[in-house]
């Protein structure tokens, strides 16, 4: 049999006008009330104490039920309820049973219930599926917390008349919900740093810090308590002086301020509109943005710029002045020939990293080449195809070699020899001389073999006769070389003594008009 539970204002109404003298019938008839209600109420009466909580325990009396009793499909579960809660434990690790696969299991035990009273039974006594309570975060301190979150917006043709789906990067501060939309066809994280540049200059300045989501512009390394920031994005929050925060994956809760004015941004501003371009949306997002500060929000009850500008824009730190260069970061591998390759461009590194990864920091202008913590490098940001080579980086001697110095190695010919010098310039004194440069080198290698007397001889002899052919003049030493060996070999060659033949002094061997010029 079901009651009618009444409201405390009727509950009042009818014991004022019992209290006043009226009857059940009277009652009932300028209350709607039924008759046997209004009974019920007036009885209860009786059982009350008297005091100011003489309505609560009216109230209690008659609509307090005693509970139903339990049927005998909820008493076979409860016998069981240890091995359900079991099944149904996730923690330390354990993966939950679903609860269709308990019922399965529970048939098995020739445990014969419905799935329905299986649910409700669980929801009722073990907490199943039962929606956690929540408490209401409070806001944030003036300046403290912008809340930063990409929408889908539609469509919009890009510059080549191609359709693309259209982005916008919507910034909201948490205190007095000033908000800011960016229309964008890319989510990077060139995309986040200018959206939010543009957010601090219509803000007139920037928060203390940004509460963002887990988008690969930003977050490397998703975690609840300890997300790795993009090192782009990091280096953007430093050079700005912010800080990064970012909130868990799958809890739109945790940045729930700007989490619904997505869906607002879409509506009131994209929804129904026609652009030409990016430009004209973005120009269209800025007005709207200034109108929409002029509302008064819904939470807050006040008008959001006038909240703004009294309570929040003085505690924001300064807007920057100029656009931040994005750089990137990247691992490259420093190769034998002393190079990395970032942006398929070269650039040399000393030769201890040979081998070593490194990362690498490349913006607009700089390329900056790390080791851990140590900066091993840095060069001047070149062009696709380019390179950018230290020659300091190189083994000693390998300098000239590497930079083609066709005066380095006529210098060293001239060491040589007269004559090797006279020769390594004739040899490179033509109007493409890198192509002999490997000629010049294999002189030179002549003089370690054959030693430097002999080239220079052989050398002296082919510029009489103007050849300019280093292979023939090594085929002439190997030959000579090998006619000596002959030689020597048959005993038709015999060695000098290493002492000098003649012993006496050179005055001895002098003419007797010397010696007379000499007495005069």
């Amino acid at each position: 049999m079901s009651y009618r539970e009444l409201s405390m204002i009727e509950v009042k109404e009818v014991l004022r006008r019992h209290e006043a003298g009226q009857g059940l019938r009277e009652i009932a008839r300028e209350t709607g009330l039924d008759r046997k209600t209004v009974r019920r109420y007036v009885q209860a009466v009786d059982a009350a104490s008297s005091g100011d909580d003489d309505v609560q325990q009216v109230v209690h009396l008659v609509q307090t039920r005693p509970l139903p009793t339990p049927s005998e499909a909820r008493k076979l579960l409860e016998m069981h309820r240890e091995k359900i809660a079991a099944w149904l434990d996730s923690s330390a690790g354990k993966r939950a049973l679903r609860m269709t696969k308990v019922h399965v299991l529970l048939q098995r035990a020739g445990i014969e219930v419905t799935y329905a009273t299986l649910c409700r039974w669980a929801h009722d006594e073990l907490g199943w599926r039962e929606r956690k309570p929540t408490v209401r975060v409070d806001d944030p301190g003036p300046g403290e917390e912008a809340q930063v979150d990409f929408g889908k917006m539609g469509m919009l043709a890009d510059a080549t008349g191609r359709m693309r789906q259209l982005w916008c990067l919507v910034v909201t501060l948490s205190l007095s919900r000033m908000q800011f939309a960016w229309p964008s066809f890319e989510q990077t994280t060139e995309a986040v740093c200018e959206g939010l540049d543009a957010a601090w200059g219509f803000f007139e300045g920037m928060p203390s810090r940004v509460l963002i989501d887990n988008a690969k512009s930003m977050i490397t390394t998703a975690d609840a308590t300890s997300p790795r920031v993009n090192d782009a994005f990091a280096d953007y929050a430093q050079a700005r002086g912010i800080f990064v925060d970012a909130a868990r994956v799958r809890r739109p809760q945790d940045k729930a301020r700007v989490e619904n004015q997505v869906a607002f941004v879409r509506e009131s501003w994209f929804d129904g509109e026609r652009f030409v371009d990016l430009e004209d949306a973005r120009r269209s997002a800025v007005s709207w943005c200034r109108a929409a500060a002029e509302r008064v929000h819904g939470t807050t009850q006040r008008v959001v710029r006038e909240h703004y500008e009294q309570e929040e824009k003085s505690a924001m730190l300064a807007a920057p002045q100029t656009a931040f260069d994005v750089p990137l970061w990247t691992t490259a591998k420093v190769h034998p020939d002393h190079h990395l390759q970032v942006q398929r461009a070269l650039y040399s590194v000393p030769t201890l990293y040979i081998g070593r990864e490194v990362r690498v920091r490349s913006d607009k202008q700089l390329v900056r080449i790390y080791l851990g913590g140590e900066l091993i490098k840095t060069h001047g940001r070149q062009a696709p195809g380019g390179r950018a080579t230290d020659v300091n980086d190189y083994p000693p001697g390998k300098d000239a070699y590497a930079t083609r110095s066709f005066a380095s190695l006529i210098e060293r010919a001239q060491k040589q020899g007269e004559h090797i010098g006279r020769y390594a310039e004739r040899l490179l004194d033509r109007p493409l001389p890198w192509t002999t440069m490997r000629q010049g080198y294999q002189l030179l290698r002549l003089c370690e073999t054959y030693g430097a007397a002999k080239v220079d001889a052989v050398c002296e002899r082919s510029l009489s006769f103007d050849v300019l052919d280093v292979p023939r003049i090594a085929r002439m030493l190997k030959r000579a070389m090998s006619a000596e060996d002959d030689a020597e070999h048959r005993g038709k060659l015999r060695k000098l003594p290493q002492t000098p033949r003649f012993a006496r002094d050179p005055s001895d061997y002098r003419t007797r008009s010397e010696r007379g010029e000499d007495r005069s």
